[in-house]
C-alpha cells in the first residue's frame, strides 16, 4: 500500500509561506523536523514506512523546499517560532516532535519554550545543546578549535565546509552534491536513483546555508560556556521523555554532542545507539521505525 502524502502549505503571521507534507489517515500526531541540505523531502521513506495509526507531518523549514525565505534567520529560535506558527494555524494544540541533525536543535528549543505541546521528543543524529561551531583552517584544512568563526561572513569564506556547497548550490553541481552526501551522510546504504535524485534536486533550493550554519554555530541551550559563549539554561525546560538517536558511524554529529544533550537535558532524556551513519533513515528504516514507535508507545 502506498501512503498519500500530499504538499500542503500555510501563511505564517510573519509572512512567510511554510510548505508542509501530510500523510492522509491516522489519528496520533507525529511532527518531523528536517536538517540543514534537506526539506520535508527526505522524511518520505520514513512517513511511508510509520504504522498507520501515526498522523505524520514533515515541515520545510524557511528557506528550505518549498517554504518563502522573505527575512532571514538569525538562529534556530526562528526556526522554532515558525513552527510554533504553524502547528496553530494547522490546529495541533500537542504531539509527537522528531527532528534530524539541524531539526534536533530546532525540536529542542521548541519543546523547552513549548513544554505543554511536545508529548514526547525524539532527537536522530541532533546537534548537540552547545551547538556546532565552525573553526578556522590551518593550511591543511584542519581546523583550529581555537579559533571559532563568529560572523556569517567568516562563515561564507569557510574553505572546507561551507563555499564547496555554496558552489554546488549556485553551478546545481548535483555530482559535488552526491560525492559530499557519500562522504558523510551515507553510510551503509544508498536511496535508490530516483529518490536520489529528487533528493538532490531538493538540496538545491536551499537558500539559507550561511545562516544555518551561523545559527548552528551560536547554538547553545545548555548552562555551559563554550568557545562560542554562555548558554541560556532552556535545555532544563525540556521536561517530557526525549529519545536520543546516536549513530555509531556518523561522521557528522559526534558522540559527545549526544552524551552533552543527555547530560544537559538530565534524566528524562535516554540516549540510545544506532549501528548507522547519520542518516538512519536510509542505513536502517526498518530499525528506525522499530525504535521510535517504541518509544512513542511506552
Amino acid at each position: 500500500m502506498v501512503a498519500d502524502i500530499s504538499l500542503q502549505y500555510v501563511q505564517l503571521a510573519n509572512g512567510e509561506r511554510i510548505g508542509y507534507r501530510e500523510r492522509a489517515g491516522g489519528t496520533r500526531p507525529l511532527v518531523l523536523v528536517h536538517g540543514n541540505m534537506t526539506s520535508s523531502v527526505h522524511w518520505d521513506v520514513f512517513m511511508e514506512a510509520l504504522p498507520p495509526e501515526y498522523k505524520v507531518y514533515a515541515v520545510d523549514m524557511r528557506g528550505f523546499g518549498e517554504s518563502s525565505y522573505h527575512t532571514p534567520i538569525d538562529s534556530l529560535h526562528d526556526f522554532a517560532l515558525d513552527l510554533d506558527d504553524w502547528a496553530r494555524i494547522v490546529g495541533l494544540s500537542s504531539f509527537v516532535l522528531m527532528g534530524w541533525s539541524t531539526g534536533g536543535g530546532v525540536a529542542m528549543d521548541f519543546a523547552a519554550d513549548h513544554p505543554d505541546k511536545v508529548e514526547k521528543l525524539v532527537l536522530l543524529a541532533s546537534v548537540g545543546t552547545r551547538g556546532y561551531p565552525i573553526f578556522k583552517k590551518d593550511e591543511h584544512g584542519q581546523p583550529d578549535i581555537t579559533q571559532p568563526l563568529r560572523t556569517k561572513e567568516e562563515i561564507a569564506l569557510d574553505l572546507v565546509q561551507v563555499l564547496p556547497i555554496l558552489r554546488a548550490y549556485e553551478t546545481r553541481d548535483k555530482d559535488t552534491l552526491r560525492q559530499i552526501w557519500e562522504m558523510l551522510i551515507y553510510h551503509d546504504n544508498k536511496p535508490d536513483e530516483t529518490r536520489y535524485d529528487r533528493y538532490l534536486e531538493d538540496m538545491l533550493t536551499q537558500r539559507n546555508l550561511v545562516d544555518v550554519d551561523y545559527a548552528l554555530a551560536m547554538f547553545n541551550i545548555s548552562s555551559e560556556t563554550t568557545v562560542m559563549g554562555e548558554g541560556n539554561g532552556k535545555a532544563s525546560k525540556i521536561t517530557m521523555p526525549v529519545l536520543v538517536l546516536s549513530g555509531k558511524k556518523d561522521r557528522v554529529v559526534p558522540e559527545q554532542m549526544a552524551l552533552d544533550i543527555q547530560k544537559d537535558i538530565g534524566e528524562n532524556a535516554r540516549l540510545r545507539y544506532l549501528d548507522t551513519g547519520h542518516s538512519a533513515l536510509i542505513d536502517d528504516l526498518p530499525g528506525l521505525v522499530r525504535v521510535v514507535t517504541e518509544f512513542i508507545e511506552e
